[in-house]
């Protein structure tokens, strides 16, 4: 099942919130736009033009943004300014070796004083950070989905192959750990921590819920460790770089945890009625590939006939094959599953706004409250 695919990227979703402050604004876009090129920059420290752009095969290429944008909200609630740091080179990457002689490789050659790179805003470094971690999974979830389209481009998978993929999504995890020890213990141990519990929510999900798991114990199990976990840690991370107290930064990480999970809920959602042509991926793809998403979840979990239709609908091969799918997307319809799991999701947020009691009142709180109303009425 091909998706056609969108070509013109949509905005950084800082443009589709309504955001009274116009300073404040300008400075969330600004410092979107730096992550974007810091990112790009990161992509070209490969030496190696395939792995470069492999790499950085999604950067550049439109996409929601949220985790950096996250990061950049998350500095406006510091006690003092971000500093800027040298970006440090990557001695090895610079042509030395361990022993200090120069390296043979002839791709790895010394940085001139005219290539040194210029100071950088932590700031832009911890929303680059968040991203490149994103960009890792979205790498390994398309191997382990089948994923042919991503951000309206072919995936690095449908495009290079499945070990590359994952060897790109690698490559990336340690280009993010090579930043996080760049700015410090604190954002090593958010990145670690966090880089465990996405790896985890991938294994979890690959091997599925054991016969004495409850199903949507184990999908929240999941999401938590795969999506609202990395989000956290955005926030987290651009409050940390500007000296937060701590309260603010637990406050910001339990927001962060609930907004997690309805957002991927709204993703759920949209999987099966948003088409290709607006979000840029396949529709229908968990459906027809069998990930218990949460509509599915509370579909089979229903006992009127629709659900029972629907199971036998979902074992068989023609879904597989996608030929089933309209039947099954109005079976979802047919038996209330999607109109259940927007009352979750709701839910969710009224935990998220709930969490931002905790913080000052201000523009960057109000952000915080707009991505609310974004996820509940999202359609890409």
């Amino acid at each position: 099942m091909v998706a056609s695919a969108r070509t013109e990227p949509r905005g950084s979703m800082a443009m589709e919130l309504t955001i009274g402050d116009p300073t404040l604004m300008a400075r969330l876009e600004r410092g979107m736009d730096a992550s974007e090129e810091r990112l790009r920059a990161l992509a070209a420290e490969a030496r190696d033009p395939y792995v470069a752009e492999v790499a950085g095969h999604l950067f550049g290429r439109g996409g929601k943004r949220l985790r950096p944008l996250l990061a950049l909200v998350g500095a406006e609630f510091g006690e003092r300014r971000p500093e800027r740091r040298p970006a440090a080179a990557d001695p090895l990457a610079a042509g030395a070796s361990a022993t200090g002689t120069a390296a043979t490789d002839p791709s790895a050659t010394d940085l001139s004083a005219t290539d040194a790179p210029a100071a950088v805003d932590a700031t832009v470094d911890a929303a680059a950070l968040a991203e490149l971690v994103h960009v890792a999974s979205l790498f390994h979830d398309d191997v382990m989905d089948q994923g042919l389209t991503r951000r309206g481009v072919p995936s690095v998978n449908a495009r290079w192959g499945n070990t590359t993929a994952v060897l790109a999504g690698n490559w990336l995890l340690s280009k993010a750990a090579q930043l996080a020890a760049e700015l410090g213990p604190e954002t090593i141990r958010l990145q670690s921590k966090v880089t465990n519990r996405l790896i985890m929510g991938q294994i979890r999900e690959l091997v599925g819920p054991s016969d004495d798991d409850d199903p949507l114990s184990h999908y929240f199990t999941v999401v938590a460790g795969k999506t609202a976990a990395l989000i956290a840690m955005a926030l987290q991370l651009g409050a940390v770089r500007t000296g937060a107290p701590d309260r603010i930064v637990q406050a910001l990480a339990e927001y962060g945890e609930h907004l997690g999970i309805a957002f991927q809920i709204s993703d759920d959602i949209l999987d099966v009625t948003s088409t290709s042509e607006v979000s840029g991926k396949e529709q229908g793809k968990d459906l027809a590939i069998g990930v218990a998403s949460l509509p599915v979840l509370l579909a089979l979990a229903d006992e009127r006939p629709e659900a029972g239709e629907l199971r036998a609908l979902l074992t068989a091969a023609t879904a597989a094959e996608g030929t089933g799918l309209p039947k099954a997307v109005a079976l979802l319809h047919r038996c209330g599953a999607l109109a259940e799991a927007r009352t979750v999701l709701h839910a969710r947020l009224l935990r998220a706004r709930t969490a931002l009691n905790g913080l000052p009142d201000g523009p960057a709180t109000q952000v915080l409250h707009a991505l609310c109303d974004f996820v509940a009425r999202r359609d890409h």
